[in-house]
């Protein structure tokens, strides 16, 4: 159950709704509130709300509406909000705000190293991420890998990094956070949170990414063998621990065929756009694991209506020390940005296609 609270209450009135809640749930911990279309609510579980509370509720002058979307994630379902979400980045740390998600907002690329190797290669790469036209530097400063033995970023190094970089060409900056220990050392330099696939249900760091103290927004991956419930429900982790922004990445499934490194679903972005507000975007990189393969699923994924792409270049990639085998060259990048583009004016009609 979602309880929407009237903006006009007194803080009496308030704090007397909280104390209710407080009473019905059994819980001696505060309730959270999320600011959801300008309206501050808290999302409760509805198995503890009889109609003895319910009624109770509804005589508190604090209290403006009930709502009970039928699904078990309710703050990110389209039936509590019927409008997409549109997301403002760089605002917090100086870069070039960005909008990203809502009903007409042009599709954003973030783009950039799979990690950050050192200063040259990252600046380097930032420029020309910069000159191709995408809106948002990609990078690792922290990598989680497979084999311990491989290359895993250069942590705090890597962070500084990032945020020269963004002196350097105003690009916001997303980069993955591996632990709640550093959900504020990452958010110190930053400007969007990610939370990767191997974390994608690593509960206290969902929680601790959504209450990061710069409010920064966070991009939550779809893990390698989630259901889509099971994402949703990740998001809605972070959405009822008081952060309102959210943005959903595709990155792959696992599948048992080893010539592509996941199977992107791109069935996934027609369907979350009809089940959640929430902006989508895809991961051509990761989901294929071959460089030929991304301007291809690129554009299949803006024709899928994505809110945006996050893709892995390096200026090198032979010689990138991660993920070089799926990593576009500077050149490619530009001809996907301008190709997305060219797809939404199509889309939208505002192209002839004769």
């Amino acid at each position: 159950m979602i309880i929407t609270i009237n903006n006009e209450a007194s803080s009496e009135a308030r704090a007397e709704l909280m104390e209710l809640l407080c009473r019905i749930t059994g819980s001696k911990l505060p309730i959270t509130t999320t600011i959801m279309q300008k309206r501050e609510v808290v999302a409760l579980d509805s198995g503890m709300i009889d109609a003895q509370a319910e009624r109770a509720l509804r005589e508190q002058s604090a209290v403006e509406g009930l709502h009970n979307p039928k699904t078990a994630y309710q703050l990110a379902s389209k039936a509590f909000q019927a409008e997409r979400t549109s997301i403002v980045i760089g605002n917090v740390h100086g870069g070039n705000p960005v909008t990203i998600g809502g009903e007409h907002a042009n599709p954003v690329i973030m783009a950039g190293p799979c990690a950050v190797e050192d200063r040259k290669q990252l600046m380097e790469t930032a420029l020309a991420v910069k000159n191709a036209g995408a809106q948002v530097l990609r990078g690792g400063a922290f990598k989680p890998r497979t084999s311990p033995y491989q290359f895993q970023g250069l942590g705090i190094e890597g962070l500084h990094l990032l945020a020269e970089a963004r002196e350097l060409t105003g690009l916001p900056v997303i980069t993955e956070v591996m632990e709640p220990e550093m959900v504020e050392a990452v958010a110190q330099h930053a400007d969007i949170l990610q939370i990767g696939t191997r974390n994608a249900q690593n509960f206290p760091l969902l929680l601790k990414a959504a209450r990061n103290s710069k409010r920064l927004p966070v991009l939550l991956k779809r893990g390698l063998a989630m259901t889509i419930d099971e994402w949703l429900l990740a998001a809605e982790y972070i959405l009822a621990a008081g952060n309102p922004n959210v943005i959903l990445c595709e990155r792959g499934i696992r599948s048992y065929d080893p010539q592509t490194r996941n199977v992107l679903d791109l069935t996934v972005v027609p369907l979350l756009h009809q089940l959640t507000h929430l902006p989508v975007v895809i991961d051509p990189s990761h989901s294929t694991g071959r460089r030929e393969l991304v301007p291809t699923m690129s554009r299949a994924g803006i024709a899928s209506e994505a809110d945006g792409l996050i893709i892995e270049s390096h200026p090198d990639p032979d010689k990138a020390l991660c993920d070089g085998r799926q990593s576009v060259r500077p050149e490619t990048l530009e001809r996907i940005v301008l190709e997305a583009q060219m797809i939404t004016n199509m889309i939208r009609g505002e192209v002839s296609v004769a």
